[in-house]
């Protein structure tokens, strides 16, 4: 990243209004004003877009997340139905789950499930699973509002790049046309 420096010149008659000019330097070489803004907000820009990436990788990995866990609830249904609904305790279910889902529910609740579990048993998991992907759409919202806000912010680093770019041309177009 370019090293970005200020050195003060030697008093010239702007110092006598109470200015002070500074030329600055970009990685050595010197320029004005307006190319040190430009590269301010193409530095910010950069920065930003640093902070993009990771944030979608999080979200593209908790939408996985969601994906197992919503066939894991979609295989719980499907046992729970397998089951009496006016039985007691120790009916049991005779489903035969996915592996995917059986490693999902043993890492949210610690117990392995069984293609041979209780009504109370599966209904327990099926709240497990439920309360999981509850706390995991509401931590994709938090992160899709910081995403949205990070394009925002990107675009508008973008945008005050491209609006100093224009002004500097212009101003130099009409210097010139004057000249």
């Amino acid at each position: 990243m370019p090293t970005i420096d200020n050195v003060q010149v030697a008093q010239d008659l702007t110092a006598l209004w109470g200015v002070n000019a500074y030329e600055y330097k970009i990685d050595g070489k010197q320029v004005d004003f307006q190319d040190l803004m430009i590269k301010v907000s193409e530095r910010r820009a950069v920065t930003v877009e640093g902070e993009v990436a990771p944030l979608t990788t999080r979200i593209r990995a908790r939408n996985k997340d969601l994906e197992i866990l919503g066939k894991a609830l979609s295989e719980l249904s499907a046992a729970q139905a397998t089951l009496k609904s006016d039985a007691g305790g120790d009916d049991h279910s005779t489903y035969s789950f996915s592996a995917d889902v059986k490693a999902r529910v043993k890492e949210l609740t610690g117990t392995n499930l069984d293609n041979n579990e209780t009504k109370k048993w599966i209904e327990y998991f099926t709240q497990r699973v439920k309360s999981k992907i509850d706390a995991l759409n509401n931590e994709s919202q938090t992160d899709m509002s910081r995403l949205q806000s990070l394009v925002d912010r990107r675009d508008e680093s973008y945008s005050t790049a491209t609006n100093l770019m224009t002004a500097v041309s212009d101003t130099r177009a009409n210097l010139i046309r004057n000249l």
